[in-house]
């Protein structure tokens, strides 16, 4: 989806501002018919613009205050398996393919440096993984947004 006007865009930030806010209340923010609201987000709905609200949720908050990504090298005529058995793992928070030394990108959470170990053990062993290399997160320094590139693009 990549034809959003400035209208989209204001009404995306608002909704990145305030996900719970109803149609009627982002119409009368942004002065648009409560119809337009609901068209446009039906819309991005349908073609997979809006991300899953359990994306909003820290970890941290569910007893995983530990995160890390894992460099994973696979085996290529395994990639799909490798995905499906790392997606079978609940603390797999994300997957990414990359390029560079390693395939894919994982992300995990822990509760603490045993669990930690326990799934570097546990990506090790699926059949197709042939080497890993973690990184542990200190700190978070700039979280998942958006708001900065729809700011840009209701300007435009």
């Amino acid at each position: 989806m990549t034809n959003l006007d400035a209208t989209d865009a204001k009404l995306l930030l608002q909704l990145s501002e305030n996900p719970r806010a109803t149609g009627v209340e982002l119409a009368q923010r942004l002065g648009l018919s409560r119809n337009t609201v609901q068209a446009r987000l039906s819309r991005w709905e349908a073609a997979g613009a809006l991300g899953s609200f359990d994306r909003l949720i820290d970890p941290r908050a569910l007893g995983y205050p530990l995160a890390a990504y894992v460099a994973t090298r696979v085996d290529q005529h395994q990639l799909d398996d490798v995905v499906d058995a790392l997606a079978g793992i609940p603390e797999v928070v994300e997957v990414s393919g990359i390029t560079g030394e390693a395939d894919l990108s994982v992300r995990v959470v822990a509760r603490d440096a045993d669990d930690l170990y326990r799934l570097a053990d546990q990506i090790l062993k699926i059949p197709g993984v042939e080497r890993t290399n973690m990184a542990l997160v200190m700190r978070e320094l700039v979280g998942p947004r958006m708001a900065p590139l729809l700011d840009r693009m209701t300007r435009q």
